[in-house]
């Protein structure tokens, strides 16, 4: 009797399973995406047709690849017909804004720099982060960057204090010794060379030294473990560069594939890492949780003892390890992509090399600096900051409405996604004037809210109240490497560099940047 029990209750689940993949195929994968686009079509937003399951992915597929073998001038900064050749295609041909597919869902891209602001500045939360790539998430997990709502009051209220300038000036040692072990290792290469220069690859070096900084800034003592985290996140990181425009099939995430196999190995490598520092740290509280910013990271969530009753802990376990992968992913890509581009730039304008290596020396002499000194560097601020707008390293931010919701004139269903292209923006010459496409630094002279004909149109680090939190730290570490650069050397690229932008989950030139250093007491 128990067998034919067994086989009606497989025949049951196998039926419901069918039913509910067919109300998937039907419902979400071809019915609502055409109801969709005929809501957008009635408000004369048009783009590229809807196909079934893939959406526009093939079709953004096979234009990145075309563009791939592009390569752009030294002073040609428009790189957007290699990174983003079908967002400027669709421009040309839809106007703006225009809908395309990224499988089943709508992504409205918007060039409106009063409809950006209100999705990036509005407080209520009507406009959340859009749905996370898996192997994003494993990567830089589901800390204060993909949070939302009363979540992010929380990791918000935990992470904060790491990031006080007080604690962040605290921190411009670390960067100092970090970067000076750097130099060290050039200016010896460059005494055995007979021509006294040396070739580097200038944005590896830039990942190296910037994982040295965020591994002894975060978690002090357990540099080497920190280090471990940087490999971790870069094989996650090069997977989801292949991956990101894969269709992604539900429950298709959990099946023993080779890629998903490589991505929970290091995954679990990442949280037990992650896992080892943070339990020492938390065992040895009585004597306090240290510096560097993990250890205020955990001083902020466990909360005073009050009325007797034992402290709460304001984030779990598994939340500190997101956290962790946040500010560790983002304290090094971001600032070596700045610095890299920085880098670049310089050695293109030579002019502005010799003006902050004047500046540089005027205000922090010849020895290692300090964050007072850093701080009147007013030259080397606007070039970072001309840097952000011209080559920012994020390219795009999501966002969802969280129901219908009305944006301007544009009516958004629930499901949708909109889409700020960064560099697009950047180089809106209504906004930034008829040199958009120009390094100019000289436009930030007054600052950030008086460099364009708004206010908020520097995108780079976001707007509004979930703007980059960790935004004074890169700037400090940008600046306290640079300042120790022109120092010591000039430099200009290499015959072997090639201009090529890519679009490698941040942007990076595709070939690295070979820059040639000359010892200034040559």
């Amino acid at each position: 009797m128990a067998a034919p029990v067994v086989l009606v209750v497989l025949a049951a689940l196998l039926a419901l399973a069918t039913s509910r993949l067919w109300s998937y195929a039907v419902v979400r994968l071809a019915w609502r995406p055409r109801a969709m686009a005929r809501r957008f079509r009635e408000q004369g937003v048009h783009g590229p047709s809807y196909r079934f399951l893939t959406g526009s992915n093939e079709d953004v597929r096979r234009m990145k690849a075309e563009a791939d073998g592009v390569e752009l001038d030294l002073r040609d900064h428009d790189y957007l017909p290699r990174i983003v050749p079908h967002l400027v295609k669709w421009k040309h041909q839809y106007g703006s804004p225009y809908v395309y597919w990224f499988g089943p869902q709508p992504r409205i891209c918007i060039f409106d720099y009063e409809l950006v602001k209100q999705v990036l500045a509005n407080k209520y939360g009507h406009f959340i982060k859009n749905d996370t790539h898996p192997t994003i998430l494993a990567m830089i997990g589901k800390g204060l960057v993909l949070v939302d709502g009363s979540d992010w009051v929380r990791h918000r209220r935990v992470v904060n204090p790491a990031f006080a300038m007080d604690k962040l000036k605290m921190m411009t040692g670390t960067m100092v010794s970090c970067a000076e072990c750097l130099i060290k290792k050039w200016e010896d290469q460059a005494t055995y060379s007979k021509s006294r220069e040396i070739e580097v690859e200038f944005s590896k070096e830039s990942q190296e030294l910037t994982a040295d900084v965020i591994s002894c800034t975060a978690f002090g003592s357990s540099f080497m473990e920190g280090k471990e985290v940087f490999h971790a996140q870069k094989q996650l990181q090069a997977i989801t560069v292949a991956t990101m425009l894969n269709v992604q099939i539900p429950g298709f995430k959990y099946l023993p594939t080779k890629q998903n196999r490589c991505k929970w190995m290091l995954e679990n490598k990442l949280k037990n890492t992650l896992s080892r520092i943070i339990q020492c740290r938390v065992a040895s509280k009585e004597s306090g949780f240290g510096n560097d910013l993990l250890g205020v990271m955990l001083e902020a969530c466990f909360t005073k003892e009050q009325g007797g009753k034992k402290g709460e802990q304001i984030l779990s376990v598994d939340e500190i390890i997101d956290e962790c992968k946040t500010f560790f992913f983002a304290g090094h890509e971001t600032t070596s992509h700045l610095l890299t581009w920085t880098m670049f730039l310089l050695s293109v304008y030579p002019e502005w090399q010799e003006r902050l290596r004047e500046e540089v020396l005027r205000e922090c002499g010849k020895g290692n600096p300090n964050a007072d000194m850093l701080s009147k560097l007013k030259e080397m601020t606007m070039v970072l900051l001309e840097t952000l707008r011209l080559y920012s390293p994020i390219i795009f931010m999501l966002r969802k409405p969280i129901s219908d919701m009305k944006l301007g004139n544009l009516n958004l269903p629930k499901g949708s996604a909109i889409v700020i292209p960064i560099p697009m923006l950047h180089r809106d010459k209504e906004v930034w004037g008829d040199r958009a496409n120009e390094f100019d630094p000289m436009r930030f002279e007054n600052g950030i809210t008086k460099a364009a004909k708004i206010p908020h149109a520097l995108l780079g680090f976001s707007i509004g109240p979930r703007s980059c939190i960790g935004q004074n730290f890169a700037m400090l570490e940008a600046k306290s490497v640079l300042a120790m650069i022109l120092q010591k050397f000039s430099f200009t690229l290499s015959p072997k560099y090639v201009h090529a932008p890519a679009d490698l989950l941040t942007l990076q030139p595709k070939s690295g940047l070979p820059i040639i250093l000359s010892p200034l007491d040559a």
